[in-house]
């Protein structure tokens, strides 16, 4: 048994630095403030915690009151997974989109506008960005999150994504490590499990996280997949071998190594968080994230104690949890040094970072649309629509990294450009003949995302287009089916600057 060092205190001290919490309301509940005071050193931030640049400022002060240091971290790729502009739609196209137009200064200055709005309103740890390589099509829960299904290209916009965020002063954490690229299952909902050889997963899983540790990425979110090559045991998350002999070995990864949201189906149904938790700094994780769904007091007091108690009992080594907290409280003492050292707003040398939605109007030229309008992509040719069409939107289930409160597709933007334009949503068990009726003379643009993954979606255009042949269709999703339409636009994403320069290229009032 691990002879015990520390005073109880210290020890859950240490217990609650690993933990990086979420909290439901838009300023700090009374046991947040009061477990930051007793050694929480991170805490987490969702949609439901964000209205307005202001109010997040006024929430990350709060928080810094009771801890000048204190990591606030968020889930803000940008694109389809937005968390400062959740109600609206990012003012940024998402990494499957900076993919595509393949311009590592650009995905550089996206980051570093990206990284300023979040300095500017407190925030300083990002998980982000996905550097998964989405090698499957297929994949539920990747997709446009990936730069692509290429590695060197993945790498290289990993490695400018990391730079380009933490130039702003806000600290990146590369996510899926090994690599959730290849899954045919969501993890937020059950175990994937990725069964190639170490060969591959070699050049393919790892190349990215190998440029973003070279770029100087200082955490690295850890995924819930088996990988039957590196340990057939156990998720990446509990493994040792992948988490510390991977890693932090081989890699020789330094910085701060997170879980994703160990409330997670792939954790939480096989071995409980509690159970999870424990297994998880054993093998090497030195913060757990929690929140997206327990995001109560409860839940922080049940992972201190079991980490505590694991201590106690000799499951954990006392000298790992130790470990463990200083590395947390190692990037707590970094993003207050860049702090600083910036001076207040000083982290955001464009000019062009203001708070939450400054391109909100679609109007702007902010970085985020210039990108969208580069990375469009148009299959046959387009006559401007003159008159308010009708906007059918085939909509499939969110998956919950998403989520399904944030808005997307191009008709509000079409009806800024062209007031008058109806839209209606559709799903699977809708026809082409009700798409027809409601849309009348109209002329329709359908709107769809990964039609390839969706058999019903591709069944009604295909109704909708044998009826109606100038039908123009466009792709928010992963452009991988044969182009249909005319025209066929790809946006390569959903953000609401995607719908923008959609909607410019439709009318023909683009800048």
């Amino acid at each position: 048994m691990t002879t015990l060092t520390h005073s109880s205190d210290t020890l859950t001290r240490d217990a609650l630095a690993v933990l990086q919490p979420g909290f439901r309301g838009t300023t700090a509940p009374d046991w947040l403030l009061r477990r930051i005071g007793e050694g929480l050193t991170s805490v987490g931030l969702f949609g439901r915690n964000i209205t307005s640049p202001a109010q997040l400022t006024a929430l990350t002060a709060q928080l810094r009151v009771e801890r000048d240091d204190v990591l606030v971290a968020i889930d803000e790729e940008g694109g389809d997974v937005t968390r400062l502009e959740v109600r609206d739609g990012s003012s940024f196209p998402g990494n499957y989109a900076l993919g595509s137009v393949d311009d590592v200064d650009l995905t550089r200055a996206v980051a570093r506008e990206l990284g300023g709005r979040l300095a500017a309103c407190g925030v300083n740890l990002n998980w982000a960005p996905s550097a998964d390589v989405n090698s499957d099509v297929n994949n539920p829960v990747i997709g446009v999150r990936s730069f692509g299904a290429d590695p060197a290209l993945v790498s290289r916009h990993t490695a400018a994504y990391v730079e380009g965020l933490q130039s702003a002063g806000v600290a990146a954490c590369t996510k899926h490590f090994p690599g959730h690229g290849d899954t045919a299952v969501d993890s937020h909902h059950a175990l994937p499990r990725i069964d190639v050889d170490f060969d591959t997963l070699h050049a393919r899983e790892l190349a990215p996280f190998r440029s973003a540790i070279a770029a100087g990425s200082k955490s690295v979110m850890s995924a819930h997949i088996l990988l039957s090559a590196l340990d057939p045991n156990r998720p990446a998350t509990l493994s040792p071998q992948i988490v510390t002999g991977l890693l932090r070995e081989e890699l020789g990864f330094d910085g701060l190594i997170v879980t994703d949201g160990i409330e997670m189906q792939a954790i939480a149904s096989t071995y409980g968080i509690e159970r999870g938790s424990v297994l998880a700094i054993a093998a090497g994780v030195d913060a757990i994230c929690v929140g997206g769904g327990l995001a109560d007091e409860e839940t922080v007091l049940r992972l201190r104690d079991a980490l505590v108690d694991a201590v106690r009992e000799g499951e954990l080594p006392e000298e790992r949890l130790a470990d463990a907290a200083a590395r947390v409280r190692a990037l707590a003492d970094w993003t207050l040094r860049v702090r600083g050292a910036s001076g207040p707003g000083a982290a955001v040398q464009e000019g062009t970072a203001p708070g939450i939605g400054s391109t909100g109007n679609g109007t702007g030229s902010g970085i985020g649309l210039v990108a969208a309008r580069r990375a469009l992509r148009v299959t046959g040719t387009i006559e401007p629509l003159q008159e308010a069409p009708y906007v059918a939107s085939f909509t499939p289930v969110a998956n919950i990294a998403v989520g399904d409160e944030t808005p997307w597709g191009v008709a509000a933007e079409l009806t800024a450009l062209l007031p008058g334009t109806e839209t209606g949503t559709y799903g699977g068990e809708n026809t082409a003949a009700e798409v027809l009726a409601a849309a009348g003379q109209r002329r329709i643009v359908a709107v769809v995302r990964d039609i390839h993954r969706h058999p019903w979606m591709a069944a009604v255009l295909d109704g909708i287009r044998a009826a109606r042949p100038d039908t123009a269709v466009v792709e928010m999703g992963v452009n991988h089916a044969e182009p249909t339409g005319s025209p066929h636009i790809a946006t390569y994403g959903a953000a609401r600057v995607c719908g923008r320069a959609a909607a410019e290229a439709l009318t023909g009032r683009g800048a």
